[in-house]
């Protein structure tokens, strides 16, 4: 098996694999190092507070996975159960929250706080609260480093043998008929087809029924830059990419960049050591604590999909008038922009992910479109993914509400808590 992509989503998809006994895995990177995507560009951020049940589901199991995971997977993750704490400032605000707030007690979490705006100042003194008429908050809501919890993943995997070919790029994905693949997928190359082919069928599934048609096309391999990689299966784990990727196999995938913009300021006291994730409704404008600086950040209606990783001076002005409006000592904030950076959302047409196989390509598996998503969600979508390559269910979620096949059949999930 092949995936194309070793971001924290590609190394969780290897992890959830190696542990249910699958370690004949390829993980392909055309980076020279892991993370230089959007997994190291990520504001670190997991929470439970979404829309949507399929999300908080996600969330919900995730972030119970970050707590352990230094345990479970033997190495840190850093996570930092701070909260986040949404401040609504008009009276449709307070309907959504208390919608959501329902809507996430009924699946299990059961510690989202109604806080009050006198609560809310005793969090962050320093917060305008004079048009704040309540919020939310959640305590185990936080933050993760996303670059120790992708390697975490990636060494746990390795330890149980799956490789790691780093400044390698895949060139093409080699689709044949599906009589043709039967018979000469895993005749050549590294990695030879297993037991795992047969597990593309749903080991309940009608055998007669599940096998490709003779039109069906299928997976046979991989070209690469260190040469072709016989295999049954590969998953697209390419983030931003995700859409060209698909496109070696000709196969569609509603994924664009969307590029999004953080601001550190140097170190700056004026507000507490600890407070959680603040999010401003009015404006979206949201920030937390990162080591001695603020860690701000904010949504920018302007910007436009495309492939754009360099930093807009320009930002540094919008975000800081959004800043020092709702928290005025974030005026004096010292920011230097060359410690600014920018990164890539991977946005599908309803801000959720899309999970599953190619519904014209046998073999090929998506896990893509996270939309932001993708750090605080990266351990539920690398267990659906791994369920769905060796069962072809996942107990987590019904996994078919995430299939790319929602998009033609006009059965979107939109997600409005997108930050």
């Amino acid at each position: 098996m092949v995936i194309i992509g070793s971001g924290i989503v590609g190394s969780s998809v290897a992890y959830h694999l190696a542990q249910a006994g699958c370690t004949n895995v390829l993980v392909v990177e055309r980076e020279a190092h892991q993370g230089k995507g959007s997994t190291g560009k990520s504001m670190g951020g997991v929470r439970a507070q979404f829309s949507t049940p399929v999300n908080i589901q996600m969330s919900r199991y995730s972030i119970d996975f970050f707590s352990k995971f230094d345990e479970v997977v033997g190495h840190p993750a850093d996570y930092r159960p701070h909260g986040y704490l949404f401040c609504a400032t008009n009276e449709r605000h307070l309907n959504y929250l208390r919608a959501n707030r329902e809507r996430q007690i009924g699946l299990g979490v059961t510690n989202v706080e109604w806080v009050t705006p006198e609560e809310i100042a005793k969090m962050v003194p320093q917060l305008r609260i004079d048009d704040i008429l309540g919020g939310t908050f959640c305590s185990t809501d936080g933050f993760v480093d996303p670059h120790s919890v992708m390697m975490g993943f990636m060494l746990n995997a390795r330890e149980r043998g799956v490789r790691l070919w780093l400044d390698t790029q895949v060139t093409e994905i080699q689709v044949e008929a599906g009589s043709n693949a039967n018979a000469s997928a895993g005749s050549a190359g590294i990695l030879p087809a297993d037991r795992l082919a047969a597990a593309l069928v749903p080991p309940n599934a009608d055998r007669v029924s599940a096998l490709p048609a003779l039109a069906a096309r299928r997976v046979s391999g991989v070209q690469t830059t260190r040469g072709f990689v016989s295999t049954r299966v590969v998953v697209n784990a390419a983030g931003p990419w995700a859409a060209e990727v698909a496109k070696m196999a000709d196969a569609e995938l509603p994924v664009e960049p969307l590029r999004r913009q953080l601001v550190p300021t140097e170190p700056f006291d004026q507000l507490p050591k600890r407070f959680p994730m603040v999010i401003d409704m009015s404006t979206g404008f949201h920030f937390r604590r990162e080591g001695k600086g603020i860690l701000l950040a904010w949504n920018d209606p302007e910007e436009t999909p495309g492939f754009k990783t360099e930093f807009d001076p320009t930002f540094v002005e919008k975000i800081l008038t959004h800043a020092a409006s709702r928290v005025p000592v974030l005026a004096e904030a010292e920011v230097n922009p060359r410690r600014a950076w920018a990164g890539l959302y991977e946005m599908t047409p309803d801000h959720h992910a899309i999970i599953g196989p190619s519904p014209n390509v046998k073999g090929l598996y998506f896990v893509n479109g996270f939309s932001g998503h993708g750090v605080m969600h990266s351990p539920a979508s690398g267990r659906i993914a791994a369920d769905l390559i060796l069962h072809g269910h996942s107990d987590l979620i019904d996994a078919t509400q995430l299939s790319v096949g929602r998009f033609k059949e006009g059965k979107l999930l939109e997600e409005t808590a997108v930050l």
